[in-house]
């Protein structure tokens, strides 16, 4: 199937694994096969490897290939693996190109390293990780990432593998207008949080991408089907029970959001470890809220 094809099946959740670590930061990918087993088990349109959850900025290149060859293992087939790449175009480049040999469906760039660079410079990136392979591409716009309706035309003008959309900013009103601008040019993936699923969902999108994947599968979904069903009884009753209080825990620090779903997968019983610095583990009086939370968590797993 063609980039558009491929992209138009993507619809419903993003299955998100964290990358799990032993406690001297080395790489659990006996742990990471587990997890991903387990949750490709569930109707998820793709699952992502070494993303931001996954901690993509702190992988070596090899851990980057590791980490995508054990997930496609892993789903065996069940869905499509996604696979980030970033930091600057070389690097980009060439963990695009040995993702794909190691078997991903599709290539997911987030932003290079660079926060102020012009938007000639950012273009560029994009069209070279584009040109390494033959995969279809999907932006992240997170951070300083954040563009125009224009400038996301441009980059699908220069970017002929560019498939989707994936949004990190969670301005509904500015997603909306690049939605309407290119219509369905794109598939328009929300990308901020399980928290943002009523307001993206409001204007459109096929699909999100979600934390609470890695230890609520069904929620997700469920989160996904009454967005999309436009059943906001539903929604809201979810929203209040399971996903504020998780998200009201992670928006304690800056970077708490990988470690606190970390705390919280090791309390069910997965293997996940610590994070790797500049992120910080989570404090030592926040543990007991979180264990609260996922005694809740167990109606919906």
């Amino acid at each position: 199937m063609n980039h558009k094809e491929f992209a138009s099946r993507l619809r419903g959740v993003f299955g998100f694994p964290v990358t799990p670590f032993h406690q001297d930061l080395s790489l659990n990918l006996k742990g990471l096969a587990r997890n991903v087993d387990e949750m490709a088990a569930f109707p998820f349109c793709a699952m992502v490897a070494a993303g931001g959850t996954g901690e993509l900025y702190s992988l070596s290149i090899d851990e980057i290939e590791a980490v995508v060859r054990t997930t496609v293992e892993a789903v065996d087939g069940r869905m499509p693996v996604v696979a980030g790449t970033g930091f600057n175009t070389p690097m980009g480049v060439e963990i695009a190109k040995r993702v794909e040999k190691a078997g991903a469906d599709s290539i997911l760039v987030l932003p290079p390293y660079y926060s102020h660079a012009p938007f000639a410079g950012v273009l560029d990136f994009y069209e070279s990780i584009g040109k390494a392979t033959g995969l279809p591409l999907m932006i992240y716009s997170r951070d300083w990432a954040a563009f125009t309706p224009h400038q996301v035309e441009r980059i699908a003008d220069r970017v002929p593998t560019l498939a989707c959309w994936k949004d990190g900013q969670g301005d509904v009103r500015k997603y909306q207008r690049i939605m309407h601008h290119l219509g369905d040019r794109l598939a328009w993936i929300g990308g901020l949080g399980d928290d943002c699923v009523p307001g993206y969902f409001s204007i459109g999108v096929q699909a999100y991408t979600s934390s609470i994947s890695n230890i609520a599968p069904k929620l997700s979904l469920d989160l996904a089907k009454a967005g999309m069903t436009h059943d906001p009884a539903c929604l809201d009753k979810l929203m209040a029970r399971y996903v504020q209080p998780l998200y009201a825990i992670r928006e304690r620090h800056r970077g708490y959001e990988v470690a606190v779903m970390k705390d919280a997968m090791e309390m069910l019983g997965m293997p996940a470890g610590p994070v790797r610095p500049p992120l910080m583990n989570v404090l030592e009086h926040d543990v007991p809220d979180i264990r609260a939370l996922m005694e809740i968590y167990k109606e919906v797993r």
